[in-house]
């Protein structure tokens, strides 16, 4: 993997997308991605403002609205930026990576028709794959009720299940991930009864991608002071607000870790310093696993250019 230029420096990486641009469509895509607390949004925004771009969120929370704390969206980072795909759909709501490429496209058509460069910000990476790459898995219909019906099953209890199955080898599963193994469940019951769907064409557009990957001791540092700062906020608070607008502690902790041990802080399933450490943890075991994602995208043949590449 190249390392590109060092992240303090943005004016190297705005020379590198300029030299970039002489050897792809002016129209071109560029792709900012990273692991949680790396530094995406402020890159992004900065490079928007040298570039006249706007910056589309790859995020699979960020588009729910209500949910602000926990999924660091930060609005105030952006700085008068435009930006898309956040805040769009309401918490009740179920969003899955076929309406991300529909929402992608309207958003990458807008932004083009203003002569502006498109920056795709996140760390959502199978969100990101989605756009450049076959998957044809993506195109299985999405059930509510299977996913409601599994809700309450235990990660191991998925497990478990799951390997009573003939899994395609070419199928990779989240084995840490309680919403993905769902997802995987589902899949893998729908392929019983019917063929692998064909894949839609991808869009036809250049790409650049640019992968944001800080040393491992400080981005430990930083998941460790954004989570205090969250928790100072009021993530709680927010928490409660979406239980008293009428979602339950199931639907509230499908949004993922912030949400899942918040839940069960306000359940009394974990006190205040077991919620802390717990969630510290685990956002740290997130970071690890979206890292071994983006290479797994290398793997795939899509090429990142590292900035600051450690491990």
């Amino acid at each position: 993997m190249d390392q590109v230029c060092d992240l303090n420096n943005v004016q190297d990486i705005i020379s590198f997308i300029n030299r970039a641009k002489e050897h792809l469509s002016p129209d071109f895509l560029c792709i900012l991605l990273g692991p949680t607390a790396s530094g995406k949004t402020k890159l992004a925004v900065q490079l928007a403002k040298a570039l006249d771009g706007e910056i589309i969120s790859a995020d699979s929370r960020q588009v729910y609205q209500g949910l602000d704390i926990g999924t660091g969206k930060d609005l105030q980072e952006y700085d008068g930026i435009p930006y898309h795909l956040i805040d769009i759909i309401p918490p009740d709501t179920h969003y899955e990576v076929k309406t991300f490429r529909k929402d992608f496209q309207e958003a990458f058509a807008k932004i083009k028709a203003k002569g502006k460069l498109a920056i795709l910000c996140g760390g959502t990476g199978s969100y990101i794959q989605s756009l450049l790459q076959e998957q044809p898995y993506s195109h299985i219909p999405k059930s509510e009720d299977f996913h409601v019906e599994h809700r309450g099953f235990t990660k191991e209890e998925l497990i478990a299940r799951l390997k009573q199955e003939a899994i395609p080898a070419d199928f990779q599963i989240d084995w840490d991930n309680h919403k993905r193994l769902v997802r995987a469940l589902e899949i893998v019951a729908y392929l019983k009864t019917h063929p692998l769907p064909k894949a839609a064409a991808k869009p036809h557009f250049d790409y650049l991608i640019l992968g944001l990957n800080p040393d491992l001791a400080e981005r430990r540092t930083r998941i460790d002071i954004r989570l205090e700062k969250r928790i100072d906020e009021g993530l709680i608070d927010e928490i409660q607000g979406l239980l008293n607008k009428g979602l339950s502690h199931e639907q509230i902790q499908w949004f993922g870790l912030e949400y899942k041990y918040g839940s069960m802080y306000l359940l009394g399933e974990l006190d205040k310093t077991g919620f802390q450490q717990k969630l510290q943890t685990e956002i740290h075991r997130f970071a690890k696993r979206q890292m071994t994602y983006f290479r797994k995208m290398e793997k795939d043949g899509l090429k990142i250019h590292w900035i600051n590449k450690s491990e």
